[in-house]
Protein backbone atom coordinates (compact mmCIF):
# COMPACT_ATOMS: atom_id res chain seq x y z
CA UNK A 1 0.00 0.00 0.00
CA UNK A 2 2.97 2.34 0.65
CA UNK A 3 3.49 2.19 -3.28
CA UNK A 4 -0.09 3.07 -3.89
CA UNK A 5 0.42 6.17 -1.59
CA UNK A 6 3.48 7.35 -3.37
CA UNK A 7 2.51 6.54 -6.64
CA UNK A 8 -1.18 9.17 -6.01
CA UNK A 9 1.32 11.70 -4.21
CA UNK A 10 3.01 11.75 -7.67
CA UNK A 11 -0.15 11.98 -9.64
CA UNK A 12 -1.43 14.97 -7.74
CA UNK A 13 2.22 16.80 -7.48
CA UNK A 14 1.38 16.46 -11.42
CA UNK A 15 -1.73 17.48 -11.71
CA UNK A 16 -1.99 20.12 -9.45
CA UNK A 17 1.87 21.47 -8.65
CA UNK A 18 2.36 24.06 -6.69
CA UNK A 19 -1.16 25.47 -6.83
CA UNK A 20 -2.15 22.84 -3.97
CA UNK A 21 -1.11 22.17 -0.45
CA UNK A 22 -2.53 18.33 0.65
CA UNK A 23 -1.23 16.36 3.51
CA UNK A 24 -0.43 16.79 6.81
CA UNK A 25 0.22 20.25 8.38
CA UNK A 26 -0.43 22.28 5.71
CA UNK A 27 -3.12 24.65 6.79
CA UNK A 28 -0.71 26.91 7.18
CA UNK A 29 -0.17 27.58 3.59
CA UNK A 30 -3.75 29.06 3.25
CA UNK A 31 -2.73 32.57 4.18
CA UNK A 32 0.43 33.05 1.35
CA UNK A 33 -2.33 31.38 -1.22
CA UNK A 34 -5.23 33.79 -0.33
CA UNK A 35 -2.57 36.48 -0.50
CA UNK A 36 -1.35 35.59 -3.61
CA UNK A 37 -5.10 35.72 -5.38
CA UNK A 38 -5.64 38.96 -3.99
CA UNK A 39 -2.34 40.54 -5.02
CA UNK A 40 -4.06 42.37 -8.43
CA UNK A 41 -4.22 45.68 -9.77
CA UNK A 42 -6.77 47.36 -8.00
CA UNK A 43 -7.30 44.80 -4.88
CA UNK A 44 -8.00 46.34 -1.95
CA UNK A 45 -6.87 42.63 -0.15
CA UNK A 46 -10.18 41.77 1.71
CA UNK A 47 -10.66 38.13 2.24
CA UNK A 48 -13.97 36.89 2.88
CA UNK A 49 -14.71 33.34 4.68
CA UNK A 50 -17.13 31.02 4.41
CA UNK A 51 -17.48 28.05 6.34
CA UNK A 52 -19.31 25.77 9.28
CA UNK A 53 -19.36 28.44 11.42
CA UNK A 54 -22.50 28.13 13.38
CA UNK A 55 -21.13 24.60 14.46
CA UNK A 56 -18.50 24.50 17.78
CA UNK A 57 -16.31 21.73 16.27
CA UNK A 58 -14.91 24.29 13.68
CA UNK A 59 -14.16 27.27 15.86
CA UNK A 60 -10.94 26.35 16.46
CA UNK A 61 -10.08 26.07 12.95
CA UNK A 62 -11.98 29.20 12.13
CA UNK A 63 -9.80 30.97 14.35
CA UNK A 64 -6.71 29.89 13.02
CA UNK A 65 -7.77 30.32 9.53
CA UNK A 66 -8.59 34.10 10.13
CA UNK A 67 -5.19 34.00 11.93
CA UNK A 68 -3.53 33.26 8.88
CA UNK A 69 -5.44 35.69 6.86
CA UNK A 70 -4.70 38.10 9.06
CA UNK A 71 -1.06 37.40 9.29
CA UNK A 72 -0.56 37.38 5.51
CA UNK A 73 -1.70 40.55 5.65
CA UNK A 74 -5.37 40.45 4.38
CA UNK A 75 -8.38 41.86 5.79
CA UNK A 76 -11.17 39.81 6.82
CA UNK A 77 -14.66 41.89 5.59
CA UNK A 78 -16.83 39.22 6.78
CA UNK A 79 -17.21 35.75 8.22
CA UNK A 80 -20.07 33.72 6.15
CA UNK A 81 -22.11 30.66 7.14
CA UNK A 82 -21.40 27.68 4.64
CA UNK A 83 -24.00 25.70 2.21
CA UNK A 84 -26.31 22.86 3.71
CA UNK A 85 -26.27 19.33 2.40
CA UNK A 86 -26.24 19.35 -1.71
CA UNK A 87 -25.72 23.25 -2.30
CA UNK A 88 -29.05 24.13 -2.15
CA UNK A 89 -30.14 27.78 -4.34
CA UNK A 90 -31.09 29.33 -1.22
CA UNK A 91 -27.14 29.37 0.07
CA UNK A 92 -25.61 29.69 -3.10
CA UNK A 93 -27.99 33.36 -3.76
CA UNK A 94 -27.37 33.98 0.05
CA UNK A 95 -23.65 33.60 -0.11
CA UNK A 96 -23.87 35.98 -3.26
CA UNK A 97 -25.56 38.22 -1.34
CA UNK A 98 -22.74 38.58 0.97
CA UNK A 99 -20.00 39.23 -1.79
CA UNK A 100 -21.84 42.18 -3.32
CA UNK A 101 -22.64 44.21 -0.23
CA UNK A 102 -19.14 43.63 1.44
CA UNK A 103 -16.85 43.32 -2.13
CA UNK A 104 -13.80 41.19 -1.44
CA UNK A 105 -10.85 40.40 -3.38
CA UNK A 106 -10.75 36.73 -2.76
CA UNK A 107 -13.33 34.36 -1.50
CA UNK A 108 -11.69 31.39 1.37
CA UNK A 109 -14.06 28.58 1.88
CA UNK A 110 -13.33 26.01 4.35
CA UNK A 111 -15.80 23.31 4.43
CA UNK A 112 -17.13 20.03 2.62
CA UNK A 113 -17.88 19.95 -0.80
CA UNK A 114 -21.04 21.49 -1.18
CA UNK A 115 -20.28 24.38 0.41
CA UNK A 116 -17.47 25.06 -1.60
CA UNK A 117 -19.46 24.30 -4.79
CA UNK A 118 -22.37 26.89 -3.49
CA UNK A 119 -19.25 29.37 -3.38
CA UNK A 120 -17.90 28.76 -6.70
CA UNK A 121 -21.33 29.25 -8.32
CA UNK A 122 -21.98 32.64 -6.20
CA UNK A 123 -18.39 33.64 -7.58
CA UNK A 124 -20.43 32.91 -11.18
CA UNK A 125 -23.00 35.39 -10.17
CA UNK A 126 -20.94 38.14 -8.76
CA UNK A 127 -18.97 38.07 -11.33
CA UNK A 128 -21.28 38.30 -14.35
CA UNK A 129 -24.54 38.60 -12.90
CA UNK A 130 -25.22 41.63 -14.19
CA UNK A 131 -24.97 39.90 -17.81
CA UNK A 132 -26.98 36.90 -16.94
CA UNK A 133 -28.47 37.16 -13.02
CA UNK A 134 -29.87 33.78 -12.32
CA UNK A 135 -28.10 30.34 -12.19
CA UNK A 136 -30.17 28.83 -14.53
CA UNK A 137 -28.11 29.32 -17.47
CA UNK A 138 -25.09 28.33 -16.37
CA UNK A 139 -25.91 24.98 -15.91
CA UNK A 140 -24.14 22.98 -18.28
CA UNK A 141 -20.85 22.45 -20.15
CA UNK A 142 -18.53 25.85 -20.78
CA UNK A 143 -21.80 28.00 -19.80
CA UNK A 144 -19.71 30.38 -18.01
CA UNK A 145 -16.70 30.41 -20.24
CA UNK A 146 -18.93 31.92 -22.90
CA UNK A 147 -20.09 34.65 -21.35
CA UNK A 148 -16.41 35.63 -19.59
CA UNK A 149 -15.09 35.58 -23.29
CA UNK A 150 -17.73 37.98 -24.21
CA UNK A 151 -16.84 40.30 -21.43
CA UNK A 152 -13.22 39.91 -21.15
CA UNK A 153 -14.12 39.05 -17.40
CA UNK A 154 -12.39 36.26 -14.83
CA UNK A 155 -14.44 34.52 -12.21
CA UNK A 156 -13.44 35.95 -8.84
CA UNK A 157 -10.45 33.59 -7.45
CA UNK A 158 -11.69 31.51 -4.81
CA UNK A 159 -9.44 29.63 -2.40
CA UNK A 160 -10.81 26.22 -1.09
CA UNK A 161 -10.13 24.62 1.46
CA UNK A 162 -11.58 21.39 1.51
CA UNK A 163 -12.26 19.55 4.87
CA UNK A 164 -13.70 16.05 3.55
CA UNK A 165 -12.51 13.37 1.59
CA UNK A 166 -15.44 12.99 -0.67
CA UNK A 167 -15.96 15.35 -3.91
CA UNK A 168 -12.73 16.48 -4.93
CA UNK A 169 -14.65 19.95 -5.31
CA UNK A 170 -11.58 21.95 -4.57
CA UNK A 171 -9.96 20.67 -7.97
CA UNK A 172 -12.40 20.28 -10.18
CA UNK A 173 -14.44 22.34 -12.67
CA UNK A 174 -18.05 21.49 -10.76
CA UNK A 175 -20.32 22.67 -8.58
CA UNK A 176 -23.34 20.46 -8.14
CA UNK A 177 -26.04 22.70 -6.93
CA UNK A 178 -29.61 21.33 -6.18
CA UNK A 179 -33.46 22.72 -6.23
CA UNK A 180 -34.85 21.71 -3.03
CA UNK A 181 -38.13 22.18 -4.46
CA UNK A 182 -37.67 19.87 -7.37
CA UNK A 183 -35.66 17.28 -5.27
CA UNK A 184 -33.38 18.01 -8.51
CA UNK A 185 -29.76 18.88 -8.72
CA UNK A 186 -28.14 20.26 -11.52
CA UNK A 187 -24.13 20.80 -12.61
CA UNK A 188 -22.01 23.35 -13.85
CA UNK A 189 -18.77 22.10 -15.55
CA UNK A 190 -16.79 24.98 -16.52
CA UNK A 191 -12.75 25.34 -16.65
CA UNK A 192 -13.40 28.69 -15.47
CA UNK A 193 -14.71 28.02 -11.65
CA UNK A 194 -11.76 25.99 -10.94
CA UNK A 195 -10.81 27.14 -7.35
CA UNK A 196 -7.01 28.40 -8.72
CA UNK A 197 -5.71 27.45 -5.24
CA UNK A 198 -6.58 24.75 -3.07
CA UNK A 199 -5.52 23.11 0.55
CA UNK A 200 -6.45 19.64 2.02
CA UNK A 201 -4.97 18.52 5.30
CA UNK A 202 -6.21 15.20 5.88
CA UNK A 203 -6.28 15.38 9.40
CA UNK A 204 -9.14 17.60 9.31
CA UNK A 205 -10.90 14.95 8.33
CA UNK A 206 -11.04 13.38 11.45
CA UNK A 207 -13.25 16.12 12.53
CA UNK A 208 -16.44 14.75 10.22
CA UNK A 209 -18.94 11.80 10.96
CA UNK A 210 -17.61 8.15 10.21
CA UNK A 211 -21.08 8.35 7.50
CA UNK A 212 -19.87 11.44 5.76
CA UNK A 213 -16.12 9.95 5.25
CA UNK A 214 -18.05 6.89 4.38
CA UNK A 215 -20.30 8.72 1.27
CA UNK A 216 -16.98 10.96 0.48
CA UNK A 217 -14.88 7.51 -0.35
CA UNK A 218 -17.26 5.98 -2.51
CA UNK A 219 -18.64 9.20 -4.17
CA UNK A 220 -14.64 8.89 -5.20
CA UNK A 221 -14.93 5.43 -5.97
CA UNK A 222 -17.60 6.48 -8.12
CA UNK A 223 -15.63 9.31 -9.96
CA UNK A 224 -12.64 6.85 -10.32
CA UNK A 225 -14.83 3.82 -11.77
CA UNK A 226 -17.16 5.64 -14.20
CA UNK A 227 -13.63 7.34 -15.82
CA UNK A 228 -12.43 4.71 -16.29
CA UNK A 229 -15.32 2.99 -17.53
CA UNK A 230 -15.78 5.37 -20.44
CA UNK A 231 -12.09 6.49 -21.35
CA UNK A 232 -11.36 5.93 -24.56
CA UNK A 233 -8.44 6.70 -27.00
CA UNK A 234 -5.26 9.13 -25.06
CA UNK A 235 -6.89 8.81 -22.19
CA UNK A 236 -7.65 5.49 -21.06
CA UNK A 237 -3.91 4.31 -19.66
CA UNK A 238 -4.40 7.51 -17.56
CA UNK A 239 -7.61 7.27 -16.08
CA UNK A 240 -6.57 2.77 -15.49
CA UNK A 241 -3.42 4.30 -13.08
CA UNK A 242 -5.99 6.61 -11.85
CA UNK A 243 -8.55 4.33 -11.02
CA UNK A 244 -6.67 1.57 -9.74
CA UNK A 245 -4.67 3.24 -7.31
CA UNK A 246 -7.39 5.25 -6.43
CA UNK A 247 -10.04 2.54 -5.88
CA UNK A 248 -7.27 0.52 -4.26
CA UNK A 249 -6.82 3.04 -1.50
CA UNK A 250 -10.10 4.07 -1.17
CA UNK A 251 -11.30 0.56 -0.15
CA UNK A 252 -8.41 -0.14 1.70
CA UNK A 253 -9.17 3.08 3.72
CA UNK A 254 -12.70 2.27 4.17
CA UNK A 255 -11.61 -1.29 5.91
CA UNK A 256 -9.03 0.79 8.02
CA UNK A 257 -11.69 2.93 8.82
CA UNK A 258 -14.13 1.02 11.03
CA UNK A 259 -11.49 -0.47 12.75
CA UNK A 260 -10.26 2.68 14.07
CA UNK A 261 -12.28 5.92 12.66
CA UNK A 262 -9.28 7.99 14.02
CA UNK A 263 -6.59 6.19 12.34
CA UNK A 264 -4.45 9.08 10.31
CA UNK A 265 -3.20 6.44 8.13
CA UNK A 266 -6.50 5.63 6.91
CA UNK A 267 -7.32 9.43 6.57
CA UNK A 268 -4.18 9.58 4.44
CA UNK A 269 -5.27 6.69 2.18
CA UNK A 270 -9.36 8.30 1.43
CA UNK A 271 -7.57 11.61 1.14
CA UNK A 272 -5.62 10.82 -1.57
CA UNK A 273 -8.61 7.95 -2.80
CA UNK A 274 -10.85 11.21 -3.45
CA UNK A 275 -8.42 13.74 -4.55
CA UNK A 276 -7.70 10.95 -7.52
CA UNK A 277 -11.69 10.81 -7.82
CA UNK A 278 -11.52 14.95 -8.29
CA UNK A 279 -8.29 14.18 -11.08
CA UNK A 280 -10.56 11.87 -12.35
CA UNK A 281 -13.42 13.96 -13.34
CA UNK A 282 -10.69 16.19 -14.71
CA UNK A 283 -10.01 13.97 -17.29
CA UNK A 284 -13.35 12.82 -18.26
CA UNK A 285 -17.03 12.52 -17.11
CA UNK A 286 -19.09 10.45 -14.97
CA UNK A 287 -22.08 8.44 -16.18
CA UNK A 288 -24.80 6.98 -15.42
CA UNK A 289 -24.98 6.57 -11.82
CA UNK A 290 -23.79 10.06 -10.84
CA UNK A 291 -27.13 11.06 -13.40
CA UNK A 292 -29.77 9.38 -11.35
CA UNK A 293 -28.03 10.32 -7.92
CA UNK A 294 -28.63 13.79 -8.87
CA UNK A 295 -32.63 12.83 -8.81
CA UNK A 296 -32.39 11.20 -5.70
CA UNK A 297 -31.12 13.83 -3.39
CA UNK A 298 -33.67 14.00 -1.20
CA UNK A 299 -33.84 10.29 0.13
CA UNK A 300 -30.10 9.67 -0.50
CA UNK A 301 -26.55 11.04 0.04
CA UNK A 302 -24.98 11.36 -2.78
CA UNK A 303 -22.40 9.22 -2.32
CA UNK A 304 -24.51 6.30 -1.12
CA UNK A 305 -26.58 6.83 -4.26
CA UNK A 306 -23.14 6.22 -6.72
CA UNK A 307 -22.62 3.10 -4.53
CA UNK A 308 -25.97 1.99 -4.81
CA UNK A 309 -26.58 2.41 -8.58
CA UNK A 310 -22.75 1.62 -9.96
CA UNK A 311 -22.78 -1.89 -9.89
CA UNK A 312 -26.29 -2.11 -11.86
CA UNK A 313 -24.46 0.36 -14.61
CA UNK A 314 -21.17 -2.29 -14.08
CA UNK A 315 -23.66 -5.08 -15.41
CA UNK A 316 -25.26 -2.93 -18.04
CA UNK A 317 -22.10 -1.74 -19.27
CA UNK A 318 -20.14 -5.76 -18.63
CA UNK A 319 -20.19 -6.37 -22.81
CA UNK A 320 -18.27 -3.25 -23.61
CA UNK A 321 -15.86 -3.10 -21.25
CA UNK A 322 -14.38 -6.46 -19.93
CA UNK A 323 -10.58 -5.83 -19.91
CA UNK A 324 -11.49 -2.99 -17.73
CA UNK A 325 -13.88 -4.97 -15.25
CA UNK A 326 -10.41 -7.14 -14.68
CA UNK A 327 -8.72 -4.40 -13.47
CA UNK A 328 -11.34 -3.46 -11.10
CA UNK A 329 -12.40 -6.82 -10.17
CA UNK A 330 -8.92 -7.25 -8.90
CA UNK A 331 -8.81 -4.75 -6.96
CA UNK A 332 -12.14 -5.47 -4.74
CA UNK A 333 -10.82 -9.23 -4.72
CA UNK A 334 -7.34 -8.03 -3.39
CA UNK A 335 -9.29 -6.73 -0.36
CA UNK A 336 -11.47 -10.19 -0.14
CA UNK A 337 -14.68 -8.81 -1.75
CA UNK A 338 -14.99 -11.14 -4.73
CA UNK A 339 -14.07 -15.01 -4.53
CA UNK A 340 -14.93 -15.76 -8.24
CA UNK A 341 -12.10 -16.68 -10.66
CA UNK A 342 -12.57 -13.66 -12.79
CA UNK A 343 -10.16 -15.30 -15.53
CA UNK A 344 -12.80 -17.97 -16.22
CA UNK A 345 -15.54 -15.35 -16.74
CA UNK A 346 -16.56 -12.73 -19.93
CA UNK A 347 -19.21 -10.70 -20.68
CA UNK A 348 -22.26 -10.14 -18.63
CA UNK A 349 -20.84 -12.90 -15.98
CA UNK A 350 -17.85 -10.95 -15.58
CA UNK A 351 -19.84 -7.60 -14.60
CA UNK A 352 -22.30 -9.42 -12.09
CA UNK A 353 -19.01 -10.93 -10.38
CA UNK A 354 -17.56 -7.03 -10.05
CA UNK A 355 -20.71 -5.90 -9.39
CA UNK A 356 -21.21 -8.47 -6.35
CA UNK A 357 -18.25 -7.79 -5.24
CA UNK A 358 -18.85 -3.81 -5.29
CA UNK A 359 -22.42 -4.81 -3.20
CA UNK A 360 -20.30 -6.89 -0.58
CA UNK A 361 -18.57 -3.76 0.12
CA UNK A 362 -21.60 -1.25 0.62
CA UNK A 363 -22.79 -4.37 3.35
CA UNK A 364 -19.76 -4.81 5.14
CA UNK A 365 -19.93 -0.75 5.74
CA UNK A 366 -24.21 -0.58 5.75
CA UNK A 367 -24.85 1.21 2.70
CA UNK A 368 -28.22 0.28 0.76
CA UNK A 369 -27.22 -1.87 -1.77
CA UNK A 370 -31.19 -1.41 -3.79
CA UNK A 371 -33.76 1.28 -3.70
CA UNK A 372 -36.12 -0.54 -1.61
CA UNK A 373 -33.60 -0.41 1.23
CA UNK A 374 -33.92 3.26 1.18
CA UNK A 375 -36.35 5.38 3.20
CA UNK A 376 -38.60 7.78 1.92
CA UNK A 377 -38.11 5.91 -1.87
CA UNK A 378 -41.22 6.11 -3.80
CA UNK A 379 -42.04 5.06 -7.71
CA UNK A 380 -41.77 8.52 -8.32
CA UNK A 381 -38.35 9.02 -7.74
CA UNK A 382 -38.04 6.38 -10.79
CA UNK A 383 -39.75 8.82 -12.62
CA UNK A 384 -37.85 11.49 -11.82
CA UNK A 385 -34.68 9.95 -12.75
CA UNK A 386 -36.14 8.77 -15.97
CA UNK A 387 -37.31 12.38 -16.79
CA UNK A 388 -33.99 13.93 -15.83
CA UNK A 389 -31.57 11.60 -18.00
CA UNK A 390 -33.83 13.44 -20.64
CA UNK A 391 -32.97 16.75 -19.57
CA UNK A 392 -30.79 18.49 -22.33
CA UNK A 393 -28.32 20.22 -19.35
CA UNK A 394 -27.85 16.68 -18.51
CA UNK A 395 -26.71 14.99 -21.76
CA UNK A 396 -23.39 14.77 -21.03
CA UNK A 397 -24.09 11.94 -18.78
CA UNK A 398 -25.47 9.44 -21.25
CA UNK A 399 -22.89 10.40 -23.40
CA UNK A 400 -19.97 9.73 -21.09
CA UNK A 401 -21.19 5.96 -20.67
CA UNK A 402 -19.14 3.32 -22.23
CA UNK A 403 -22.14 2.64 -23.91
CA UNK A 404 -23.73 5.62 -25.36
CA UNK A 405 -27.72 5.99 -24.49
CA UNK A 406 -29.97 8.63 -26.60
CA UNK A 407 -32.66 10.42 -24.79
CA UNK A 408 -35.21 8.49 -26.47
CA UNK A 409 -33.82 4.81 -25.39
CA UNK A 410 -34.08 6.14 -21.57
CA UNK A 411 -36.93 4.07 -20.90
CA UNK A 412 -36.21 1.25 -22.96
CA UNK A 413 -32.75 0.72 -21.06
CA UNK A 414 -32.37 2.65 -18.02
CA UNK A 415 -35.75 1.94 -16.87
CA UNK A 416 -34.77 -1.79 -16.69
CA UNK A 417 -31.76 -0.56 -14.84
CA UNK A 418 -33.52 1.06 -12.46
CA UNK A 419 -36.11 -1.48 -11.59
CA UNK A 420 -33.61 -3.85 -11.30
CA UNK A 421 -31.84 -1.41 -8.46
CA UNK A 422 -35.45 -1.38 -7.06
CA UNK A 423 -35.38 -5.03 -6.52
CA UNK A 424 -31.94 -5.70 -6.08
CA UNK A 425 -31.87 -8.09 -9.10
CA UNK A 426 -29.00 -7.73 -11.78
CA UNK A 427 -31.27 -10.54 -14.06
CA UNK A 428 -33.15 -7.26 -14.98
CA UNK A 429 -30.94 -5.30 -16.66
CA UNK A 430 -31.06 -5.31 -20.43
CA UNK A 431 -28.06 -5.22 -22.35
CA UNK A 432 -28.43 -2.63 -25.39
CA UNK A 433 -25.88 -3.61 -28.59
Amino acid sequence: MADAVSRAQAILRQFKGDAYAFGFDVLDQIGPFAAMLADRPGSGKKAMFVGPVQFDWFTEYKDRVLGYLTKAGLEVVDVVNGAGPNAPFVDVYRIHAHIMHKRPDVMVVMDSGSSIDAVKAAAVLATLGDIKSELDPYFGVGKVTEVCQLTGRKIMPVLAVMTAASSGAHLTKYSNITDPVKGQKKLIVDEAIIPPKAVFDYSVTVSQPASLTQDGALDGCAHCLEIYYGAKGDIESKTREVAEVGIDLLVSGLSELNRDSESLNARLKLGLGTDLGGYAIMIGGTSGAHLNSFSLVDVLSHGRACALMNPYYTVFFAPAIQEKLRVIGEVYKKHGYIQADLDKLCGRDLGVAVAEGMVQLSKAIGFPTKLTDVSGITRAHITRCLNAAKDPQLEMKLLNMPVPMTAAQVDDYMGPILQAAWEGRFELIKNLG
